[in-house]
């Protein structure tokens, strides 16, 4: 199974490919931003194995964060 989580970019980095700094609440991680060309700092993106997948916008992200967040309490 495959997991996306969504996240906030922060900054937009120089570099072939393009990469931002996204934040996953607290932390902050280097993503690859190359198949969301078009997304600007603020915005969310779904982020899988260290690339963003696509653009979010902040409810859908709020959202599915929230629903991870239940599945947590389900997990062993």
């Amino acid at each position: 199974m495959c997991l996306g989580v969504p996240g906030e970019l922060l900054e937009r980095l120089e570099g072939d490919p393009p990469l931002g700094r996204v934040a996953f609440g607290r932390i902050v991680k280097e993503v690859c931003l190359a198949f969301v060309p078009e997304v600007r700092v603020g915005e969310y993106v779904l982020v899988h194995a260290g690339t963003a997948l696509e653009v979010m916008d902040e409810a859908e992200a709020a959202e599915l964060l929230q629903t991870l967040a239940r599945l947590d309490g389900d997990l062993p």
